[in-house]
């Protein structure tokens, strides 16, 4: 067993891999003044839609340490979700509900957030650092972060994709004061590769590396508050809370490995449900239907239009009268 106090940093990363995380770096606390200019631009040309809270808190994500001043290092760690099958076979299935993999079993802030709590824990009893831990509900921009500490590269999709593990992966960090060893950042490994950029059904990517949020089905699914235009509706299909089509296809994904944390796989029935219970869901089953999963995020009214409209698109014929009956529904959203 390594010794906590002699080696902090070897202590820290055994313990992690105990606990699930497949991937492990440490970094600087700084994201580089490429990722700030690439965050201003994001910015400045409005891609983030409705997501007014990237706007609002944009000078925090421009450096953790206006967050936290004592912050010296950032220990980043990747805990993978990989699927046992092709997420786009599920596409096939029109009178399905396709939910985005991550989203199939619990809320993956939960068990993340859990895990490194008690990591951080220990290693600041054991060495007297003080630690912040993060997982993607704070103004902390962890892919750039991830990839100074060497976990991976931002693909052309603007995901994190590892050389090990693909790009099935969830982020934590852990912002210590401590000064640590630093690993060397990643490089970009994507090459002339463009089948992230070619397959989004909704001509989300403007340019490589840049993502326009208000043209991604899953900004549209998720965090879109209102109706979703007509002209991305088609595009949709049957996914009705995410999409997985960019990561799904990136060839980096040979490398990637099935879901080793058990919560995080789906749920029985939390891949594929049938449109026709969806449609019959009030909001008290909705949230009995999704409780401890990400879909909730949605809401009971989001949701269904979501599900409204995969079975628009879907052409099965028997859906068409539980549909109907959203005609005279009080919400606007849903008439």
């Amino acid at each position: 067993m390594l010794n906590a106090r002699k080696n902090p940093r070897g202590w820290l990363e055994v313990a992690a891999a105990d606990e699930g995380f497949l991937l492990f770096g440490v970094g600087p606390a700084e994201i580089g003044q490429r990722n700030r200019d690439g965050l201003a631009a994001f910015l400045d040309d409005g891609f983030e839609g409705d997501m007014g809270w990237l706007r609002e808190t944009a000078a925090k994500r421009r450096q953790p340490q206006a967050m936290w001043p004592e912050a010296k290092s950032a220990i980043v760690l990747g805990m993978n979700y990989g699927p046992d099958h092709n997420p786009m076979d599920n596409l096939a299935a029109v009178s399905a509900g396709n939910i985005s993999v991550y989203a199939r079993g619990r809320d993956y802030h939960d068990v993340v957030k859990g895990k490194l709590k008690q990591l951080a824990g220990q290693f600041a009893a054991k060495t007297g650092s003080a630690v912040k831990v993060f997982v993607d509900t704070a103004p902390l921009m962890e892919k750039p972060l991830a990839q100074i500490a060497g976990l991976g590269w931002q693909g052309k999709h603007t995901n994190l994709v590892s050389r090990k593990a693909g790009s099935w992966l969830f982020l934590g960090v852990i912002l210590t004061d401590a000064v640590m060893r630093y690993d060397e950042p990643e490089t970009d490994h994507c090459g002339g590769c463009r089948q992230c950029l070619d397959i989004c059904p909704t001509n989300a990517f403007p340019a490589p590396y840049r993502l326009d949020a208000r043209r991604c089905i899953s900004y549209l699914t998720i965090e879109h508050k209102g109706v979703i235009d007509r002209e991305f509706r088609a595009a949709i299909g049957n996914r009705i809370f995410g999409c997985d089509d960019c990561l799904a296809i990136c060839p980096w994904n040979k490398f990637a490995s099935l879901a080793s944390e058990q919560k995080l796989m789906a749920k029985a029935g939390g891949e594929l449900p049938p449109l026709a219970d969806l449609l019959r869901l009030d909001d008290a089953g909705f949230r009995r239907h999704f409780a401890g999963t990400p879909v909730r995020r949605a809401g009971h009214e989001r949701f269904l239009r979501n599900v409204l409209i995969a079975a628009g698109n879907s052409g099965d014929k028997a859906l068409i009268s539980p549909v109907e009956t959203f005609l005279q529904h009080p919400a606007s959203l849903l008439r």
